[in-house]
């Protein structure tokens, strides 16, 4: 008989703890300390099962295994937490990486077809050349050969180490003196325009060469008409040979060589 007057007491204390305790826990404004709650919880529920199973010792007993459920409970929740963020953490990381993949092909496809476009460019360069025909007894360039002048030269300027080689010539009538200098002043007519184009003056080789080149048959006027002219030729520096390379690059002379 005494033992339900002993057990009945310690449940209801159970009860009225869990009773006074329930309201906090659903409270909001008192949910800073998760771990605390959750701990308290645990402690709470252990106290009322373990008072209902045993009395004061269950109670008590049930009391410490609650708080180590709760407590563990708690941790339990804070390591899934944990290991969300670094999921996303990781979710994000391999997006950005995936995109810097991404931006990365664009670049390189995009560098290999400029590549691909400037050996193209430079191929068809190794055959630029143009003829500027004149009149007689003329050294005025003709308003149609002035575009094509102009976009030659800005050509010229973009390929590195490029040079122009700029010849004068002249039909056989009049002086070799007079040939010469009007072949001259015919080449430096056809260089001037190059250079508007923005090809410096040192890269343009002017050269004149009068009627020595010309083979026209006396009184051939058509013939003339080809002689009267000024040639382009565009002139690319050749590259290096290994040997020579190494040369430069040791600062020294060939074996047997001066320097």
């Amino acid at each position: 008989m005494k033992t339900p007057t002993v057990r009945s007491p310690v449940a209801a204390l159970a009860v009225a703890a869990l009773a006074a305790t329930a309201p906090a826990w659903a409270d909001p404004a008192t949910a800073s300390d998760s771990n605390a709650k959750s701990e308290d919880i645990g402690i709470v529920t252990g106290l009322a099962v373990g008072a209902a199973a045993g009395g004061p010792i269950g109670a008590m007993i049930g009391a410490a295994a609650g708080g180590l459920l709760g407590d563990r409970y708690h941790k339990e929740r804070e390591t899934r937490a944990a290991l969300a963020a670094q999921l996303r953490q990781s979710e994000a990381e391999r997006t950005r990486l995936a995109t810097s993949v991404t931006a990365l092909n664009g670049s390189l496809a995009e560098s290999q077809t400029q590549g691909t476009q400037l050996e193209h460019t430079l191929a068809a360069v190794e055959r630029i050349g143009m003829d500027v025909s004149f009149r007689t007894d003329d050294t005025a360039i003709k308003v149609e050969d002035m575009a094509p002048l102009l976009k030659l030269g800005a050509l010229a300027a973009a390929v590195p180490g490029a040079k122009l080689r700029v010849a004068g010539f002249a039909d056989p009538r009049g002086s070799p003196a007079h040939n010469e200098e009007l072949s001259k002043q015919r080449a430096e007519a056809v260089a001037a325009a190059l250079e508007c184009g923005g090809l410096t003056p040192g890269r343009l080789i002017v050269e004149a060469h009068g009627a020595s080149e010309s083979d026209s048959a006396a009184g051939d006027l058509d013939a003339y008409a080809l002689d009267r002219r000024v040639t382009v030729r565009l002139e690319r520096p050749a590259p290096a040979t290994s040997a020579s390379a190494g040369v430069a690059r040791a600062g020294g002379a060939l074996p047997g060589g001066t320097p």
